[in-house]
């Protein structure tokens, strides 16, 4: 108890009190072993003292006085021994205990070796007392009820391509979309009936992304044959190449608002390219290992990358350098995506899919459990964000509270092998209606929600249970 007392009082027993403030009536007061001072109790003899510069059962030292702070008086040694076994523990009372179970003697700076003024003694508040905040018991933060979203099912497989299918994209009228695949080509699918209409030839080398500009009649494609080509969708053929990357190119977007292609490279680099000139306007160099994927937006900042060096940067298009960057992940970023109506992206790596909010990569809350290499991550407006792996396993998240409300593994073609399940693109269709997978079975996957769910056929298991997460 005595070191109890220390431990939790000592730093305040040396504090000066106010005099006038002061009146004792009685007998001198006397010192325990400890050289507390003991006031006398019941002799009909009233005792009354003023602790300055505490809060009601101080905390710690420092603590401002507040308009709950009042007169306390000495408890009795049931009521301090029954609030001391409901006080929670602390490292100084650990180390305390360790301390007197070797036989040494604990002393606290301020306590025992000081000389105590006269009148200021150690406070104990009574068991019980409603206003004493450092006993009461906090309540744990909760994650809030997610929203219900209906299942996705699969109802349509595409095949067409000799290899595995790397990206895709869906055109912004929602007529038709585009794949690139390990075969070197790229297709053009009907979106309605899953039909080919065109393929594409150019590539010498796999084809690792594509997207369809909404401001022109042109389509863009990069490929691990170190080419960036831009297409004529009227005349289907090649007008433009752009030239600067020395190995193989992961990754492209184009930038909302302004004639901007933005590349990224296994040479550690992103490049920023006039679409019209052909010229590198910026090289954005920083990152230490392949960037795998880039994002752009029309917001600052403008362009986001995500690399295999673990790190994520957010880059000023400007003055093309580095805005900030984001060191959470332990292993390599393969997927950025952004949300289409929040300030804020996600991340997928191995260790966590990650949520961020812009302008500056404020850390938001990790979504556990998709344990593989995650390729992919797409959103659409109504909060569903998919994360597509390595090892074809496929999850759907509520974006607002991370909830996990469905799990996706499509068995592979017929034909291919076990371990050819690997989810490397994934897309909703401008109607958001329809997500769209490319694989390594060589197929595009099409899946849709089903019509037949409700909240009571697929209830959201979730209970308001507390929230554990890491924030890095």
């Amino acid at each position: 108890m005595a070191i109890k007392l220390r431990n939790e009082y000592g730093p305040v027993l040396h504090m000066p009190t106010s005099k006038e403030n002061f009146k004792e009536k009685g007998p001198q007061n006397t010192s325990d072993s400890y050289g507390h001072k003991q006031y006398p109790a019941n002799q009909g003899q009233e005792v009354e003292y003023l602790v300055t510069g505490t809060h009601p059962y101080p905390p710690g030292p420092g603590v401002a006085l507040t308009a709950d702070t009042k007169i306390q008086r000495m408890p009795s040694e049931s009521a301090a021994q029954s609030l001391a076994v409901a006080l929670p523990s602390s490292q100084a009372r650990v180390d305390a205990n360790r301390s007197a179970a070797a036989g040494g003697e604990f002393r606290h700076s301020g306590a025992s070796d000081r000389s105590q003024p006269a009148g200021v003694t150690s406070v104990v508040m009574e068991g019980g007392n409603a206003k004493n905040s450092a006993l009461m018991a906090k309540k744990a933060p909760t994650m809030p009820k997610p929203q219900w979203h209906p299942p996705w099912k699969l109802y349509r497989v595409i095949s067409g391509h000799l290899g595995w299918v790397r990206c895709i994209a869906v055109e912004p009228g929602n007529q038709w979309f585009v794949t690139g695949s390990a075969d070197r080509t790229i297709k053009i699918w009907d979106l309605a009936s899953g039909k080919l209409k065109l393929s594409l030839t150019g590539h010498i080398s796999t084809v690792r992304g594509v997207i369809v500009s909404t401001r022109s009649p042109y389509l863009f494609s990069c490929g691990e044959d170190k080419q960036v080509k831009c297409w004529d969708l009227e005349y289907n053929k090649v007008i433009r190449h752009y030239h600067g990357h020395l190995s193989a190119v992961y990754g492209l977007d184009l930038h909302p608002t302004i004639d901007v292609l933005v590349t990224c490279s296994r040479d550690s680099t992103a490049r920023i390219w006039d679409v019209r000139t052909k010229a590198s306007v910026h090289t954005l160099s920083g990152h230490t290992n392949a960037v795998a994927t880039v994002r752009c937006q029309a917001a600052e900042p403008q362009i986001i990358t995500g690399s295999h060096d673990t790190t994520i940067r957010l880059w000023d298009l400007v003055a093309g350098k580095t805005r900030v960057t984001l060191t959470n992940h332990k292993k390599s970023v393969r997927a950025v995506v952004l949300h289409p109506r929040h300030y804020t992206f996600a991340s997928g790596s191995p260790d966590n899919i990650k949520q961020w909010k812009f302008p500056d990569g404020s850390f938001i809350q990790n979504l556990s459990g998709h344990n593989a290499i995650i390729n992919t991550l797409t959103v659409n407006s109504d909060g569903v964000l998919v994360s597509g792996a390595d090892n074809g396993t496929m999850h759907l998240w509520d974006w607002r509270t991370g909830y996990n409300f469905q799990r996706v593994h499509a068995a592979v073609q017929p034909g291919s092998l076990d371990s050819e399940s690997g989810i490397f693109a994934c897309a909703f269709d401008q109607s958001e209606s329809r997500l769209l997978t490319a694989e390594a079975d060589k197929t595009i996957k099409v899946y849709r929600e089903d019509d037949t769910a409700t909240e009571e056929t697929h209830p959201v298991s979730w209970k308001p249970e507390i929230i554990k997460r890491k924030r890095f």
